[in-house]
């Protein structure tokens, strides 16, 4: 479902990702990040501009310098690392920069 709302992104972290994440009643797109990683910057933008388009879709992100026991917890071995959490469960997981394309080709089964 597209829309032309306003972006939400909900910052999780270690206390919150049980109820925002896993408790999350729509599919969830997690963008783990950290200040340093150029990829992570650059697809900052693509990611705020799909959260405004995908509203059938919670649009996360978690720093991964404040919450290193969450992203190890997830698996998260380097940035970026984009996931897709359906019902509790980890569906996809992809790792290092992608294009716009190649992340609504990810959001596109839950959509």
């Amino acid at each position: 479902m597209k829309g032309a709302a306003v972006s939400t992104i909900t910052d999780v972290t270690e206390a919150t990702f049980s109820t925002e994440v896993l408790g999350s009643s729509r599919p969830v797109f997690i963008d783990y990040w950290a200040d340093w990683c150029a990829p992570c910057k650059q697809l900052s933008p693509i990611i705020d501009e799909l959260a405004t388009q995908y509203q059938s879709i919670k649009f996360c992100k978690v720093d991964t310098n404040a919450n290193p026991g969450l992203a190890a917890r997830q698996g998260v071995m380097s940035l970026p690392t984009l996931q897709v959490i359906v019902g509790g469960e980890l569906v996809t997981s992809i790792q290092g920069g992608k294009t716009k394309a190649g992340i609504i080709a990810m959001l596109q089964p839950y959509v």
